[in-house]
């Protein structure tokens, strides 16, 4: 599923055509996706104005004076800006029409969603939805460091890339990700989060950070339906180190890469790089 670069590249390709821009209408073409759309979507949006496109964790907030439209991308969704004379497609589930501007005519927000495991929920003003209620620090903050993931793993005995996807302990830090850093980072998926260094959880937070930049600034990673907003797909897979690699060799020291199943995630990791 789309990860954080994913979200993150998708919040950047459509805040400039949303910020700022009046909702004239919103349009259902069903009532529900993961869960039920709230009717506040369709009855309280209009005549808004979209005042900040917020990323929190993998959810993207369209933040109005009377509350905030939440979505999630789930497993296929796929968010586009475009004419509202655009042909409709079996998948396209939710237009937000958007009032014309100088610069370019009226548009929609089209949210399209093969499986419909993303969602369109409601966040009333001054609330925090139950969905963001208990997420841990943005990985790309101040708050998000080695000392913070070294105090909260002391005694944990799961796997410290089970950890690392905790969305308790830091969002948005998926499964492609997280093998990608523990690469970076030297250090064995499998190992239990609490015998990890100081040290090396500093050096961990270090390579979340850099590798989750340098993915967005590349456009996220493409591995089956993420398209980004304007239509290409992200070309970070291209420089994917471990992730997807199974029996082919590592980039650094030619071991064999190996994988194994934790948490019902694939993981994957270099035997000889990573202790």
């Amino acid at each position: 599923m789309p990860e954080l670069p994913e979200v993150e590249t998708t919040r950047r390709g459509i805040a400039p055509h949303l910020i700022g821009r009046r909702i004239t209408g919103v349009t259902l073409r069903r009532r529900d996706l993961r869960w039920p759309i709230p009717p506040e979507v369709s009855e309280l949006l209009p005549g808004q104005r979209i005042e900040e496109v917020e990323r929190r964790a993998k959810y993207l907030l369209l933040h109005t004076q009377i509350g905030s439209a939440l979505l999630h991308l789930g497993m296929t969704g796929v968010l586009r800006v475009l004419p509202p004379d655009a042909l409709i497609g079996k998948h396209d589930h939710v237009d937000i029409e958007l009032e014309p501007t100088q610069v370019e005519g009226p548009r929609v927000l089209r949210f399209t969603d093969a499986r419909r495991f993303g969602c369109l929920l409601w966040q009333p003003p001054g609330e925090v939805h139950e969905l963001l209620a208990n997420l841990g620090p943005e990985p790309l903050t101040d708050d998000f460091d080695g000392d913070l993931l070294w105090h909260a793993s002391r005694s944990r005995t799961a796997a410290v890339k089970l950890f690392l996807m905790d969305n308790a302990i830091v969002v948005g830090v998926g499964n492609i990700y997280a093998s990608e850093a523990l690469f970076a980072a030297g250090i064995d998926p499998r190992r239990p989060a609490g015998s990890v260094s100081r040290a090396r959880y500093a050096r961990l937070a270090a390579e979340v950070k850099r590798i989750l930049a340098w993915a967005i600034e590349r456009g996220g990673t493409t591995l089956r339906d993420f398209i980004k907003p304007d239509g290409l797909p992200g070309y970070f897979f291209r420089e994917l180190m471990v992730y997807g690699r199974e029996g082919e060799p590592c980039k650094v020291c030619d071991t064999a890469i190996r994988q194994v199943v934790l948490g019902q995630r694939s993981t994957f990791w270099c035997s000889k790089c990573q202790k």
